[in-house]
């Protein structure tokens, strides 16, 4: 670890306008060297072909968020000694190459921050799922009636359901976590989790085929990985129970689009989709008009407010590392092949 630290804010200005509140600026002032432009403002860098290197070469932390500009090998060599990556956002990969990892700069990362947006929407999603609100708002606009016919012999409320979470992932935990306020029984799904790890979650472990032929209202929180694409498919769709509920919350190729579309038209299925693949969907997209679906625009991560605990997040990360402190949101290599 190292005692003094000179930092630099690396990201477009909306982002930084959006993340580092007036608590985040002042922690990496009041604890860090924060590199100032010729008028004595923080130094933000928005594109390393056009940054002031003279004075960014010294930084040993920069802070990253989205929309930064791409960490690789020869963007590595133009900095003095740089040690710190500290990423007020959660997805990693499109920032950051592997080269920055083995030239031996620690990172981190405020996904565990956007995390709680997103269980918080994920769970009002399912509840909201569960009441079938989407059919009785478009029922109720149609004919007018309090409480209209939405179909027969479909199941509503969400006393005695079984949910399904696809993925432990930090979203997926604290989604669990959340689903212990309802009357339900909870399913989960995660090849690297064993059955007294998911029990403690409050979850019964299953495979995901034996999730997606039990669960009435079933949620994705895997990582978006070659590896997870379409990991809900045409077969594992097809296994659903009539009239369950798919919601997406996680990313959109997790989901196969097209396979999805046959079981929403027929009313088979219901789905809550914050996230799409394509993303935005065309204009015109059967989705935005059928009464079982609905489509929110990637709302569910942080907005506004909300933003400001990733910012908060990673400026205390350049305080501790520059405290000599443990950091507490550490992303390590061998973490890579898991996370997005």
């Amino acid at each position: 670890m190292f005692a003094h630290v000179r930092t630099a804010i690396v990201m477009p200005r909306p982002t930084a306008d959006s993340v580092l509140d007036e608590r985040a600026l002042t922690t990496l002032a009041d604890n860090t060297e924060l590199l100032r432009d010729d008028d004595g403002a923080p130094l933000l860098v928005t594109d390393f072909a056009t940054a002031p290197w003279n004075r960014l070469a010294s930084a040993e932390a920069i802070v990253t968020g989205w929309g930064s500009p791409f960490v690789d090998a020869a963007v590595l060599a133009r900095f003095d000694g740089l040690r710190l990556v500290a990423h007020a956002a959660g997805t990693l990969r499109p920032y950051l190459a592997p080269d920055v990892w083995r030239a031996g700069v620690r990172v981190s990362n405020a996904a565990d921050a956007n995390a709680v947006p997103v269980a918080e929407f994920t769970l009002a999603t399912v509840i909201l799922a569960g009441k079938r609100t989407a059919r009785y708002v478009a029922a109720y606009r149609e004919t007018g009636e309090l409480r209209p016919d939405i179909g027969d012999g479909l199941w509503v409320g969400n006393h005695g359901l079984t949910i399904g979470v696809v993925g432990a992932s930090r979203i997926g935990r604290l989604v669990l976590e959340r689903l212990r306020a309802l009357d339900v029984r909870v399913l989960v799904a995660d090849p690297f989790l064993t059955a007294d790890d998911a029990a403690a979650l409050g979850a019964e472990l299953v495979t995901l085929p034996d999730l997606l032929g039990r669960s009435h209202v079933v949620t994705v929180h895997a990582p978006e990985l070659p590896s997870t694409r379409h990991l809900i498919d045409a077969d594992g769709l097809a296994a659903m129970p009539d009239g369950a509920v798919l919601v997406n919350t996680a990313r959109g190729s997790l989901v196969d689009t097209e396979a999805l579309l046959p079981h929403v038209v027929s009313g088979r299925l219901d789905a809550w989709l914050d996230v799409t693949d394509p993303e935005p969907l065309p204009v015109g997209h059967p989705f935005f008009t059928l009464p079982n679906v609905v489509l929110t625009p990637h709302l569910a991560g942080s907005l506004g407010r909300e933003s400001h605990r990733l910012g908060q997040v990673a400026a205390a990360e350049v305080a501790r590392c520059a405290a000599g402190e443990a950091l507490h949101h550490e992303v390590l290599a061998a973490d890579l092949d898991r996370i997005a």
